[in-house]
């Protein structure tokens, strides 16, 4: 028996002791940091939402308030530091972005750190909890929508008018007794307390001394998570601009990085201007943006009479793609786009013309630019940050049998260069601050004429035929979502660009 501030305290067992056979019917309730999660610090986790909501002033205040809150957790009390870092992450933001950093952002990196023995314990029950001092409001759509939570008790922030103050109401921050009392509340008397507990440190052990079984996850080194296949629902669509979870040494990093690194991205912007098209290849290898090729593409279309231009069919990975199948081809190729900032299109070297998504004035418009060359497209009309294909349009099947597709894949060691809820006019920007960007572009042989409408095929089997191949090429999966299904699903609407005259 173990001695402390919260009275006689057991030993439990290990997690490892735990049998998960006929466990249907049980109820388990899970602490989150360094049980639920292999992360033992939450601190990355409000790096992200204080990055997403307030950029890198907010995020340097966050950095700044650390050692306090480190000093906090271990002089005074876990409370007073968890407290610290709420306020600096959300006082002042609006909870409408919080809920929206939440939903589109953390399941990302949350579903990366699941930490595989809680999750053999909590994927064998039929009923899940989760009781956690992190605020509900960053951790419940990920535990209820990926992981089949039922009940998410945790901190309760405090707001004004629907703006966040940075307090924390009462019954304060969910750690040691008051994770008991939030148990009983939600659970009631011993009769339908809860059958299995999982925690990590003796804070925990008075919410874990009210279940009928308690288990220890004991701290490993170098745990290896739960691969995402494991989880009940894949994280297909996310959002945000950091690639990589920000820790305070990575935190540190991205601020004294950005500074150079848009000066750099301005460079790097500036070369499909300031150097002949047949260089630029080089110009933006020197400054640090590695293109790798495959395939032989088709020469262009006027060399080759009595035929339209080539339409390349690329998967959609970044605004840029276009940009660099150009570059790599040598000539400035046009594209269309179902949506693109006035400062991306006035800072792109090539020509980049805006689709309506009105079917036949779309299909009037690509025919022209097919009538003078070759066109790039990309049929997915967004962008996919996972290894998925959205469902292709049909459209460039019913304007041409030449079709040479394209599979794009692309490394960002610290910034994405998408979004679906930020500012869509930074994404080149974004993507050109990163150290060392890579583009990966294969092309693949033009589609044969019995694989086109040219051979009986209906243009929706064509447009399938290629998303296949392209799949095929980068190990990808194919999907049939859409648009309109990324949009609804980080930022709650359908992705349709309203244009203000």
């Amino acid at each position: 028996m173990a001695k402390d501030k919260y009275n006689s305290l057991p030993t439990f067992p290990t997690v490892d002791k735990y049998k998960s056979t006929g466990r249907e019917d049980d109820t388990v309730v899970a602490d989150m940091d360094s049980t639920l999660l292999t992360e033992r610090s939450s601190f990355p986790y409000f790096a992200l939402v204080a990055f997403e909501n307030g950029g890198v002033l907010r995020l340097l205040f966050l950095l700044f308030a650390s050692p306090f809150v480190g000093l906090l957790y271990h002089f005074i009390s876990e409370s007073a530091g968890i407290r610290v870092l709420i306020f600096a992450t959300f006082a002042g933001t609006r909870v409408k972005n919080i809920k929206s950093v939440a939903k589109a952002v953390l399941p990302k990196f949350y579903s990366a750190d699941l930490h595989p023995d809680t999750w053999r314990v909590f994927s064998s029950c039929g009923k899940r909890c989760v009781l956690t001092a992190n605020p509900r409001i960053m951790v419940e759509p990920f535990l209820k929508e990926y992981l089949g939570v039922d009940l998410v008790i945790g901190t309760e922030i405090d707001s004004f008018k629907g703006i966040a103050t940075g307090l924390v109401r009462s019954p304060g921050v969910l750690v040691g007794m008051n994770k008991a009392h939030a148990l009983r509340h939600a659970f009631g008397d011993t009769s339908s307390a809860p059958d299995i507990g999982l925690g990590y440190r003796e804070t925990d052990y008075p919410f874990m001394k009210l279940c009928k079984e308690a288990y220890v996850v004991s701290p490993k080194p170098k745990v290896k998570p739960v691969h995402p296949d494991k989880l009940p629902k894949r994280v297909i669509f996310h959002d945000g601009r950091l690639v990589q979870k920000p820790t305070l040494f990575w935190a540190l990093l991205i601020i004294l990085w950005i500074p150079f690194g848009f000066f750099l991205a301005c460079l790097r912007i500036t070369v499909g201007y300031l150097l002949p098209w047949s260089t630029v290849y080089y110009g933006l290898w020197a400054l640090g943006v590695r293109i790798h090729v495959k395939g032989s593409p088709p020469p262009k279309a006027q060399e080759t009479t009595g035929r339209p231009g080539v339409v390349f069919v690329c998967s959609h990975r970044t605004l840029l793609d276009a940009l660099f199948v150009s570059v790599l081809l040598g000539r400035r190729i046009p594209t269309v786009s179902y949506s693109i900032s006035p400062l991306s299109e006035m800072i792109s070297p090539i020509k980049t013309v805006a689709l309506s998504r009105e079917r036949t004035h779309d299909a009037v418009l690509m025919r022209k630019l097919l009538e003078k060359g070759d066109l790039v497209m990309c049929p997915e009309g967004t962008t996919c940050r996972e290894p998925f294909l959205l469902r292709f349009s049909a459209l460039f099947a019913e304007l041409t049998d030449e079709v040479v597709p394209v599979a794009i894949s692309v490394r960002m060691g610290m910034f994405h260069g998408t979004t679906a809820r930020g500012y869509k006019c930074l994404d080149a920007f974004y993507f050109f601050m990163n150290p060392s960007p890579v583009y990966e572009v294969t092309f693949l042989n033009k589609l044969s004429y019995e694989l086109t409408r040219r051979g009986g095929k209906t243009s929706q089997e064509v447009a399938n035929c290629v998303q296949r191949l392209i799949a095929a090429t980068l190990s990808y999966e194919c999907t049939s979502f859409t648009r309109k299904d990324k949009y609804l699903a980080l930022a709650g609407n359908d992705g349709t660009v309203v244009k203000k005259y």
